[in-house]
This record gives structure tokens, C-alpha cells and sequence, in this order.
């Protein structure tokens, strides 16, 4: 018994010591477990907030942030092992849209912050000041507004401020040179203005310094010298002036120095290459900068760039430059190089060691003597060559045709003479070639039609004769032709004046003769045509009306007979006209007064006749010229000291008594008519409404078995005022028409048809959708039914290509390129070629439709109005329906009321633009609270075009993208620079942009400018169509010279 109590406390006693012990390392463990409870819901709490500022997750992202997972799970969330709090925020490259939540601040152990390659808009929280642990933040490529928060100096361990390609306003905090850790800040690409801090001078560990394109004023801080670890260096392209601190030059860990297009003075050190030994390359052009280029470039060994056109330097060119084997670009052109002596260009031999030399451009400086035979054995990679506007002479080497890789060739405005060798035509590659001003003799050889890849050809203001090669017609993508100021003979070929290619062509001041053929009717993307003073005769051929991108016309100095054609006066675009001195008859006719934008207009010492009209350019004296045309006469244009008009009495008599008898005879037929067609419609009561009788009819029944009694398989779309079905039609020889078949139960629908029907009597456009005929009768159950008839396009509608769900066959570049220049046509023709003008009304993807040959024609003409003006009669009177368009593509304007209008047309072609071009539709989920879609395209130009531009666009564009050859600007600046905690940086966009040509960024950005200024909101800061579609028509012949770069590289 006694044994037993002994046991019995000793298992007491030990349980007390357990229990015990266990409640010491709980009380010792309870305040984390509680505080780390609490900062986990912290960190949970504010990530919620953040994905409630995210207006738009196009690709679901966000979705893995909800409770089914603990927030260290979630997407693009990093989380210490520790804790268990976030350390880093890596959302880049997702397509984001909205606002970066204050509540950011609240993640108190956040590390790194990675929000680049987004959309986020507002201001950078000033509540970031709490991150006292960030080392990391980059919210470059976004569309952040206002300043750059002044309190990131409360985040001591930053070392990457990376706030590329925004719209941030405002100065640069001096207070980021208290942040003693950067290793990089770029501001590149944003609105900041006033100076550059001298405190950043303090930044002793810092790499990177990028301020390029800015609005930065002032000086250089002498300052920056300081920063003995900098090795990129970039504000290029600000308002920057004063001296270039000699300090800057002694960096010694410097490789990338960038200061150009500013108004920066001063000179090269002689020491450049010994101070700055790992230099790769310098931008320092367009700059007020002098003295001599320093030899000593050659001990920067890795040296591989140059650029310091546009100076002031003078001197002999340093053959140390062949000491560098990786020159890549040397530009030294517009600067004072040379002394117009026979060694200026010596330099050129020790050249040919630099093997990867890509392009050599010393053109306008002083450069004298003869361009040497080792010019042939520069680099083979050499694609640019150019020392134009300088006084080099002899003749050019004949071996310049091992050069094989050479795209440019500029030799123009110098000396050379002789003939043009033949063995020019072995640069198969050769796109851009300009010889003129030399002095050139000779004949222009044949061979130069082998240069298929040409677009521009220059060989103006030398001495060639002979005649035109025809086998310059082969040159297909040849856009610039002059070949004027020569002795040239013969007549034009037609080869030559066939290429529908060309965007100008100059003739003039030759000896050409015979008439301007037909073929010139061909030239539909010119807009400057100049045969002047030649010898040419006949007459002025109509066609020439055809060429309706001409805007500089000049016919001067000639023999050309005749009358002027009334066709130029469809020129609407033509602002410089020039016939004088030719031996021109008859009256002028009086349309040309309609063209508006004429600014200049020369009729003078022809053989015209009759009275000068009064409108347009005739009201300017100072603009037109009509001297030496003396049976000209004014009526009331005192300006042109010309003779009055005689006042003919019986010619008026004649007049009247004529307009009396045809209105009287007009009158008998009309009532004839009238009782003619009342007697028919007595015995044919399912005959066409009186409105429509231009049409030939067509029977319900005929319809109804097209359509297989309108089967549901048949159908193949439907919109607000009806139903389209595919069908057969006997009469229209078994073609394949859509039958759009009228809701009559729709308000407005009978006015629609008889609208719709009276726009389409009198139109003939390729980009138009043609109606064949219409049906105005009773169906089986005896109502009323109404139909038009069009033709099919087999390819369907532009909406179903935007925005189809297999992504595989998407429209190219080239392919969307031509359906808005088609589009622009059309509205073109509807707006300023139709009498009365006619508004479309609901301009939208799903009323362009495709053809065989993916040419786009404009259908759906249910709410085109007809703007008449004259008096609203029976005949001219307009479809007023309700509503104007479709949510998001109609007019802003529209809904207060306002009447239909060209400007409204205008907008809603530019949303079509704008959605074509970026794959988002105007009533997609992310416009909302005010944005719409064309201000997220404005707020993203131009900085993050790749971000907006459709991705089904962007796939195509990079399947037929060129091998990239070499990172850019932005790729050096970040290669090699991660964060502390390895957040990984891709710059996607630019990857993008270094793999294809720039050429093609630019032909994208055009396109949407014209979108943005189409899609204003006021309609008075629209575009008209006619100067929407010239630009475009600018755009597409650019495209060519992409085109050809293209297959050449795929060669």
C-alpha cells in the first residue's frame, strides 16, 4: 500500500513537470504564433485589395487569388520561408489593367515589386514609403501619370527604380541621391521636366542612368562625374545644353554614352579611348559639338558604335577606326570633315579590316579626291553606304559590285563622272540608290531593271541621254523615280509609266517627246507626277483623272493641246497645278473650282477661252495665274484685269425659251406616266413600290425557293432591321447572292428599306456591296414583305475574322492594312462622290464583308442617310430612324441628338480602326468608369504600341520576322542586372521589336494615329475620309519597302 502511494506521486510529480513544461514553451511561443497570425492576414487583406484595383485580367490571372489557397500560392507571389509573408510581386508582362492599390504598402516584408509590361494608370501610391524593406521596383511600360513619389527615399535598401515608357509629369526628386544603393534608375521615355539633380551625383553604386526622351532642361551636372561605377549613361533626346562636363569622359567603367538630340556644346577628350576603355558604343549627334575625332578610340577595343552626325567637327577621319574589329556604325555625316583635298578619304582602306562594318554614312562634310578602289573591299556586310554632298570625283569603282550586301547607296551631290557602269545591277540587294547631281554622262543602262528590289532611284542633275530604259518597269516596288534635269530623249515607256508602285515621278527638264500615255491612269498611289518643261504634245489624257492620290501635278512647258480634262477636277487632293506654257484650248471647266485644297494654280500663256469661273482658287488672285490667254473674260473678277464677258440677249431668250419648252414637255410626260402606271397597278397589285421602280423585280416565290422556303440553315446573320440568308437566284445566272430580308415589325424598318434602296440606285464602287435587286410584295400568308438583294461575299464578315475563336487564320498585317484603306474608300465615295452625300450610319465590322480575294465591301445601308441640298422634297427625302449606329461605334455626339453626319461616319470607322488593330472590341469589359477604347490606344502611344497591338497580329508579324541581329538600346541597358532575390526581367516587347523591322512599328503607329484622329471626341478635330485615305494610301506604299526587306532576309 505504501509502494503504491510512492509510485502514485511520482507519476504526479512527473506530470506537473510536463505540464509544466509545456506551459513555459507555450507562453514562450504564444506572441509569434499570435503576430504572425495577425501579419499574414495583413499581407492576405492587402493582396485582395490590390485584385480589387485590377479593372481588367484579360487571361485570368487573379483567379488563384481566393481562399481555396493559402495567398504564398497565389499567381505571381513569392512568400518567405520563414514567415511566411511576401517578399516579392511579379505580375509583368499580364496584360493588367487599373490602378496599383495603396493598400501595396501594407506588405511590410515586400522585397521586390515587378508590375512592368502592364496597363496600370494613376499615380504610383505614395504609401510604397512603407516598403522600408524594397529593394526592387519596376513599373516600367504602363501608363502611370503625375510624379514621381518624393518619399521612395523612405525605402533605404532600393536598388532598381526602374519607371521606363510611362507618362510621369514633374521633376525628378533630388532626394533619390540619399538612396545610396541604386544600381539603376530609369526614367526613360516619360513627360519629366527641369533639370537633372546634381544630387544623383551621391549615387556611388550605381550602373545605369537612363533619362533619354524627356523634356529635361538645363545642364549636365558636373556632378555625374562622379559616379566612377556608371556604365550606361543615356539622356538623349531632351533640351539639354551647356558644356558636356569633361568629368563625364573619365569615367572609366562607362560602355554605353548617350547625349544626343540636344543642344549639348564641347568636344571629344584626345584621351577617349584611354580614359573610357570599355566603351561599346556613343550616341553624341545633333549636338553643337567641335574640334577633331580623337584617334584614340582604337584602344576602346571593344568598340563597336559611332555616332556624331549633325556637329560641328573638323578635320581628317583617323584611320584608327580600322583598328577596331567589331565597328558596327560609323556616322559621321553633316559635320566639317575634310578639306576638299585628294587624301581626305584614306581613311576608307584602313577600313576594310573592321569586318562587321554595317554602315558607314559620311555624307555632307568637305570631303575632296576620289573615292578609292579599297572602298570594294569593305566589309561584305556593309548594307548602307553613303558620302553624299560632299566633292568627291572620278569615276565610281567598277569592283563597288563586291558590296553585295548593300540595301542604300547614296553617292549624290559630288563630282563623279563617266557613265553609270553597268555592274551596278549586280547589287541585287540594292532598295535605295541616289546619283544625283554628279555629273554623270551617257546613257542610263539597261541592267538597272535587274535592281527588282528598288524603291527608290535617283539619277536627276547630271548629263544622261538616250531614252528611258523600259526595263526600269521591272523595278515592281519602285516608289521615288527622278530622273529629271538629264538630256533625255524618246517617248515615256510604258513599262515606266505603268508602275502602279509609284509615289512620285519626275521627268522634268529632259527633251521627251510623244503624248502622256494612257497608262498613266494607273497610278493610283501618286501623289507628285512632274513632266515639265519636255516636249511632249496631244492631248491630256481623261484618264489622269484616276489618279486620285495626286496632290502636286506639273504639266508646265509643253506642247500639249486640247482642252483641260474636267476629269482633274476629281482630283481632290491636288493642291499644286501647273499648265502654263503649253497650247491648251477651250473654257476651263468649272469643277475645278470645287477642288478645295488648291493653293496654287497656273493656267497662263495657253490658247483658253470663255469666262474663268468664280469659286476655289479663282478667288485668289495671288494663287492662280491666267495671263496670256486673251479670249479670257471675268464676270464680276475684277482681280485678273481681264476683259468683261459680253452680255449675249438672244443667247438668253434662247435659254429660256428652251427650259420653258422642256419643262412643258416634261410636264405632258409626266402625266402620261401618271396614268400609265395608275392602270397598271389596278391590274398588278404585287408589282414594286413607286419608289423603288429602278429595280427589276423579283417574286416572293422566287425568293422563298432560293432559300429553301428561308430554311434556318440558310441563315447567316441578322441585325437590328432584319434577317441575311444565302440563296440562289436563276435570274442573276445561278449566282450565289444574300437575300436580307426586312423586319417589318421593327419601327422604322419600311423607311429603312425605302432609304436603304434609294442609296444603293445610283452607286458603282469596288468597295461597296453591289445589290442586284429587291422585292417589295405579299408573302404566302398575305403580309407584307420586303427584301433586298445583294451580292455574296464568300469570306463573311470582318467581325467574324477579328474575333473568331480559332486563331490560326488571322488576318495579317498587309490584309487588315488593305480592308481599312478599302473601307476608307468607300466612305470616301459616299461622302464626297454621291449626289446627294449619303451617310452610312452604323460603320462597324459586321457590315464589312469579305470577297474571294479578301476585299472588303461595305454593306448594310439600313440607316444611311441622305443628306440632301436642296429643299427636302418626295424624292430627296432621308431616312430618319431613331438611333444612329451601334453602341460603341456611334458618334458621342449622337446622343444628345444631333443630326447624322460625315464626322459622325468618321468616328466610327476610326473605332473600327482602332479595334482592327488592337483584337478589343469598344464594349469590351475592361471600358468601363469613363475609359474607352480609343483612350487606352492614346494613353499607350507610343511607348507600349506593342502591348495594344492585337496578339493574333503580333503572331503573324512574328512567323515572317527577320532573324534578329542585335539587342537594342533597352536590351543592353537591362542584360545582365537582376534583382537580389532573382525576380527574373523579361523585356517581351522589345525582344518583339528587335526581331522584326522598325519600318513595320511605324507603318502600326501610323495607323493608329489616324485611328485616334479619326475617333476624337469633338467632330470638328476629325479627319475627312479624302485625307484619311491619301495618308493611308501613304502608309500601304511604305509597307512595300518592309515587304522587300522581308524576302530579302528570308534570302
Amino acid at each position: 500500500m505504501e509502494l503504491h502511494e510512492q509510485k502514485l506521486c511520482a507519476f504526479w510529480f512527473k506530470s506537473l513537470h510536463v505540464i509544466t513544461h509545456l506551459l513555459l514553451v507555450m507562453n514562450f511561443f504564444l506572441p509569434t504564433t499570435i503576430a504572425r497570425s495577425f501579419g499574414n492576414e495583413t499581407d492576405r487583406i492587402a493582396l485582395l485589395k490590390f485584385k480589387e484595383s485590377i479593372a481588367s485580367d484579360p487571361h485570368g490571372l487573379l483567379n488563384s487569388w481566393n481562399d481555396s489557397l493559402h495567398f504564398c500560392n497565389w499567381h505571381g507571389i513569392s512568400c518567405g520561408s520563414r514567415h511566411q509573408r511576401v517578399v516579392a510581386l511579379n505580375l509583368s508582362h499580364s496584360d493588367l489593367h487599373g490602378t496599383i492599390s495603396r493598400y501595396t504598402g501594407n506588405l511590410s516584408f515586400l522585397r521586390s515589386i515587378d508590375l512592368g509590361n502592364n496597363s496600370f494608370s494613376g499615380n504610383i501610391p505614395q504609401q510604397l514609403d512603407h516598403l522600408f524593406r524594397l529593394r526592387y521596383l519596376n513599373v516600367s511600360h504602363n501608363m502611370m501619370e503625375r510624379g514621381i513619389p518624393v518619399n521612395l527615399t523612405s525605402c533605404p535598401e532600393l536598388s532598381h527604380i526602374d519607371l521606363w515608357s510611362n507618362r510621369l509629369t514633374g521633376t525628378i526628386p533630388p532626394d533619390l541621391g540619399s538612396l545610396m544603393k541604386l544600381v539603376l534608375i530609369g526614367l526613360e521615355y516619360n513627360k519629366l521636366t527641369g533639370g537633372i539633380p546634381p544630387s544623383l551625383g551621391n549615387l556611388s553604386s550605381i550602373r545605369m542612368l537612363g533619362l533619354t526622351s524627356n523634356n529635361l532642361v538645363g545642364n549636365v551636372p558636373e556632378e555625374i562625374g562622379r559616379l566612377r561605377s556608371l556604365s550606361y549613361f543615356a539622356v538623349g533626346d531632351n533640351k539639354l545644353s551647356g558644356m558636356i562636363p569633361p568629368s563625364l569622359f573619365n569615367i572609366s567603367s562607362m560602355e554605353s554614352f548617350s547625349l544626343g538630340y540636344n543642344n549639348l556644346q564641347g568636344s571629344i577628350p584626345p584621351a577617349i579611348g584611354l580614359d573610357m576603355p570599355h566603351l561599346l558604343e556613343m550616341f553624341v549627334g545633333r549636338n553643337e559639338l567641335f574640334g577633331q575625332i580623337p584617334s584614340s578610340f582604337s584602344n576602346a577595343s571593344l568598340f563597336r558604335s559611332l555616332d556624331i552626325g549633325r556637329n560641328n567637327f573638323v578635320g581628317q577621319v583617323p584611320k584608327c577606326f580600322g583598328e577596331l574589329p567589331d565597328l558596327q556604325w560609323l556616322d559621321a555625316s553633316n559635320n566639317n570633315l575634310g578639306s576638299f583635298s585628294a587624301n581626305d578619304l584614306d581613311f576608307i582602306t584602313s577600313l576594310v579590316n573592321c569586318s562587321k562594318l554595317d554602315t558607314l554614312d559620311m555624307g555632307d562634310n568637305n570631303f575632296g579626291g576620289v573615292l578609292p578602289n579599297s572602298v570594294a573591299n569593305l566589309s561584305t556586310q556593309l548594307t548602307g553606304l553613303f558620302f553624299g554632298g560632299n566633292q568627291i570625283s572620278g569615276v565610281i569603282p567598277e569592283t563597288l559590285e563586291n558590296l553585295n550586301s548593300l540595301i542604300a547607296l547614296g553617292l549624290e551631290e559630288n563630282l563623279f563622272r563617266g557613265a553609270i557602269r553597268t555592274s551596278i545591277a549586280k547589287l541585287q540587294k540594292l532598295q535605295f540608290l541616289a546619283l544625283t547631281g554628279n555629273r554623270f554622262s551617257g546613257r542610263i543602262p539597261s541592267s538597272i531593271g535587274n535592281l527588282t528590289q528598288l524603291y527608290h532611284l535617283d539619277l536627276s542633275g547630271n548629263d544622261l541621254e538616250g531614252n528611258i530604259p523600259p526595263s526600269i518597269g521591272n523595278c515592281q516596288y519602285l516608289q521615288e523615280l527622278n530622273i529629271s534635269n538629264n538630256r533625255l530623249s524618246g517617248d515615256i515607256p510604258l513599262q515606266v509609266i505603268g508602275l502602279s508602285s509609284l509615289v512620285s515621278l519626275y521627268l522634268s527638264q529632259n527633251s521627251l517627246t510623244g503624248s502622256l500615255p494612257m497608262e498613266v491612269g494607273k497610278l493610283k498611289n501618286i501623289y507628285v507626277l512632274d513632266i515639265s518643261e519636255n516636249n511632249f504634245t496631244g492631248e491630256i489624257p481623261e484618264v489622269i483623272g484616276g489618279c486620285l492620290s495626286l496632290e502636286l501635278l506639273f504639266l508646265q512647258g509643253n506642247l500639249f493641246q486640247g482642252m483641260i480634262p474636267s476629269s482633274l477636277a476629281s482630283l481632290k487632293g491636288l493642291q499644286y497645278l501647273d499648265l502654263s506654257r503649253n497650247n491648251l484650248s477651250g473654257q476651263i471647266p468649272k469643277d475645278i473650282q470645287r477642288l478645295t485644297l488648291l493653293l496654287y494654280l497656273n493656267l497662263s500663256f495657253n490658247n483658253l477661252e470663255g469666262e474663268v469661273p468664280r469659286g476655289g482658287a479663282f478667288r485668289n488672285k495671288s494663287a492662280t495665274s491666267l495671263v496670256g490667254n486673251s479670249k479670257l473674260c471675268v464676270d464680276g473678277i475684277s482681280e485678273f484685269q481681264l476683259p468683261a464677258c459680253p452680255i449675249r440677249k438672244k443667247r438668253k431668250f434662247k435659254l429660256k425659251f428652251t427650259i420653258l419648252l422642256v419643262a412643258g414637255c416634261s410636264l405632258v410626260l409626266a402625266v402620261l406616266l401618271t396614268l400609265y402606271w395608275r392602270r397598271k397597278l389596278r391590274k398588278k397589285p404585287l408589282a414594286l413600290d413607286s419608289s423603288i421602280n429602278f429595280l427589276p423585280e423579283v417574286s416572293y416565290k422566287t425568293l422563298h425557293q432560293a432559300t429553301g422556303g428561308f430554311s434556318p440553315s440558310t441563315l447567316i446573320g441578322s441585325g437590328g432591321f432584319g434577317s441575311v440568308y444565302k440563296g440562289i437566284l436563276d435570274q442573276v445566272e445561278n449566282s450565289v447572292v444574300a437575300i436580307k430580308v426586312i423586319n417589318l415589325q421593327q419601327r422604322g424598318a419600311s423607311k429603312s428599306f425605302t432609304a436603304e434602296c434609294n442609296a444603293l440606285r445610283n452607286i458603282r464602287h469596288r468597295n461597296l456591296v453591289k445589290i442586284f435587286t429587291c422585292c417589295s410584295s405579299m408573302d404566302y400568308n398575305g403580309t407584307e414583305f420586303k427584301a433586298l438583294v445583294f451580292e455574296y461575299m464568300s469570306n463573311g464578315s470582318l467581325e467574324e475574322w477579328l474575333h473568331r475563336e480559332n486563331r490560326s487564320m488571322s488576318l495579317t498585317l498587309l490584309q487588315r492594312l488593305n480592308i481599312v484603306v478599302d473601307v476608307a474608300s468607300a466612305l470616301c465615295y459616299l461622302h464626297d462622290h454621291c449626289e446627294p452625300p449619303i451617310i452610312h450610319c452604323d460603320m462597324k465590322p459586321s457590315n464589312v464583308l469579305l470577297d474571294d480575294n479578301m476585299v472588303a465591301h461595305v454593306g448594310d445601308f439600313g440607316l444611311a442617310r441622305l443628306i440632301s441640298t436642296t429643299t427636302v422634297s418626295s424624292q430627296t427625302q432621308s431616312s430618319t430612324i431613331g438611333i444612329k449606329g451601334t453602341i460603341g461605334y456611334a458618334a458621342p455626339e449622337y446622343a444628345s441628338g444631333v443630326e447624322a453626319s460625315r464626322q459622325g461616319d468618321v468616328y466610327s470607322y476610326g473605332i473600327l480602326v482602332l479595334e482592327m488593330f488592337s483584337g478589343r472590341r469598344p464594349t469590351d469589359e475592361m471600358f468601363k468608369d469613363g475609359l474607352k477604347l480609343h483612350d487606352f490606344v492614346k494613353m499607350a502611344l507610343p511607348g507600349r504600341l506593342v502591348q495594344i497591338v492585337d496578339a493574333a497580329l503580333l503572331a503573324t508579324l512574328e512567323e515572317t520576322a527577320p532573324t534578329a541581329t542585335a539587342g537594342n538600346e533597352v536590351n543592353y541597358m537591362r542584360r545582365g542586372h537582376n534583382n537580389e532575390i532573382e525576380a527574373e526581367e523579361e523585356n517581351r516587347d522589345y525582344e518583339n521589336l528587335s526581331k522584326m523591322d522598325t519600318r513595320v512599328w511605324k507603318c502600326i503607329h501610323s495607323i493608329f494615329e489616324i485611328g485616334l484622329a479619326c475617333s476624337e471626341e469633338s467632330p470638328k478635330n476629325r479627319m475627312c475620309m479624302e485625307d484619311v485615305l491619301r495618308d493611308l494610301h501613304r502608309i500601304q506604299i511604305a509597307y512595300i519597302g518592309v515587304v522587300i526587306n522581308r524576302e530579302r532576309t528570308r534570302r
